[in-house]
């Protein structure tokens, strides 16, 4: 297979705040096989003059969901499957076509769905980790189910157990540690609890933890007994202090976190990640978009402390990956995490946040999110510095001259 020079680029590693000038990257069989001054020369080499600009890791989004088709959950679980999967597909294209080439699913994508990519029935689509259908106690963030319907006319089991395709629901530590196990038997590579109140569930008070002790304690350890770890939906301070002391290793949004609670997160050595374009897209467009409004009147609550929550945990040292969280329509404004968090954020914390903090999230550091030899093969160059305007990022792929993903060209206007 020949290999891949990329020439002439200032180089973003993922990680250092210095671009490094003028070196050559080489790409081989889906990796980088050289970062350096000057690769030596070898017959049949494609080399791609990047002229100057910036060539730094493909972009990862650690918060999505590939099946949320709308913003109405309670009409989303009972969407059928095929319907829900053409959604995906568009939205995993829509993501690449952003630079995006790694996401991870906190809520909804399946097996099926991975082996579709795996097989080559979804092409031009980036890397996916999923972690299956959320685990959520009765009335909790993953209930969608209205409270005024009828009762289930046959549950499943004598514990009422009742399941979608975006949740479980799971009461007791027993009933918890068996969903746990089921996710990862269908290779789920982490596991999403909901450990909080949240906006778009219709039954359940924003700011009221979920979960006892015992039951989050038991998601845990059935995930680090697996070699995974477990994701947990928190907008309190409480819950996400809770999730924390529990072993929690990614707590998704935090977005109403105090000082005290943001240093003890970082003290434990867990991650954030903060979820601001849902929020901004949501206040802007969900009424109109048909998010009811319990929902709008939750969501107020937290849009007014996001972005302080950002300058928090940014002062207490917490490490924040970058997530997005958009259901339906607003998938497009996935780039506007990057400008929302540049309102109280350096350039250099959110490129981090979307390299290599994602990829230490996601235990695949040095691996994804890095330029160095060994990595996966997943480049942008860019038409312009994103450390001097991160607004390079959040142009819909427009200012991307190329896309690589696993080492095959994306996008190539150079």
């Amino acid at each position: 297979m020949a290999r891949i020079v990329f020439r002439g680029a200032r180089v973003f590693d993922g990680e250092s705040e210095r671009l490094r000038e003028g070196a050559d990257v080489v790409v081989e069989g889906g990796a980088i096989a050289f970062v350096g001054e000057r690769a030596e020369g070898r017959e049949g080499d494609e080399v791609v003059d990047c002229g100057g600009r910036v060539l730094m890791p493909g972009l990862i989004d650690a918060h999505v969901h590939v099946y949320a088709a709308g913003l109405n959950l309670v009409r989303l679980v009972q969407s059928p499957a095929t319907y829900l999967a053409h959604f995906a597909a568009k939205f995993l294209r829509a993501c690449l076509d952003r630079g995006f080439t790694t996401v991870r699913d906190v809520g909804g994508a399946d097996v099926g769905l991975a082996c579709a990519i795996r097989d080559g029935l979804l092409d031009g689509v980036p890397r996916l980790f999923y972690g299956g259908r959320v685990i959520s106690q009765t009335g909790g963030h993953g209930d969608f189910r209205p409270g005024d319907h009828a009762l289930d006319a046959l549950p499943c089991c004598g514990c009422s157990f009742h399941g979608d395709q975006l949740a479980v629901i799971a009461d007791g530590a027993d009933a918890v540690r068996r969903a746990v196990r089921e996710e990862l038997r269908r290779g789920a590579s982490h596991i999403k609890i909901m450990a909080s109140g949240g906006v778009a569930s219709p039954t359940d008070p924003l700011d009221r933890c979920q979960y006892s002790d015992e039951e989050i304690r038991a998601a845990v350890e059935e995930a680090g007994r697996a070699g995974s770890y477990v994701a947990a939906h928190c907008h309190p301070t409480e819950a996400v202090r809770r999730a924390a002391a529990l072993g929690v290793r990614s707590i998704e949004h935090a977005t109403l976190i105090d000082r005290p609670t943001a240093e003890f997160v970082a003290e434990r050595g867990a991650f954030t990640v903060p979820t601001m374009a849902v929020i901004m897209g949501l206040m802007e467009e969900g009424g109109k978009l048909g998010l009811p409004a319990v929902s709008m009147e939750k969501l107020r609550r937290v849009a007014d402390a996001a972005l302080a929550s950002l300058e928090i945990m940014k002062r207490a040292g917490v490490k924040m990956g970058l997530g997005s969280d958009l259901l339906g329509s607003l998938h497009v404004r996935q780039g506007s995490e990057f400008t929302l968090r540049a309102q109280v954020l350096p350039a250099i914390d959110i490129l981090r946040s979307a390299c290599s903090v994602n990829a230490e999230i996601m235990g695949q550091t040095g691996r994804l999110g890095s330029i160095r030899t060994g990595a996966a093969a997943d480049l942008l160059v860019v038409d312009g510095n994103p450390l001097e305007d991160i607004a390079l990022l959040a142009a819909g792929g427009e200012r991307l001259a190329v896309i690589m993903h696993d080492g095959r060209f994306h996008k190539r206007t150079i």
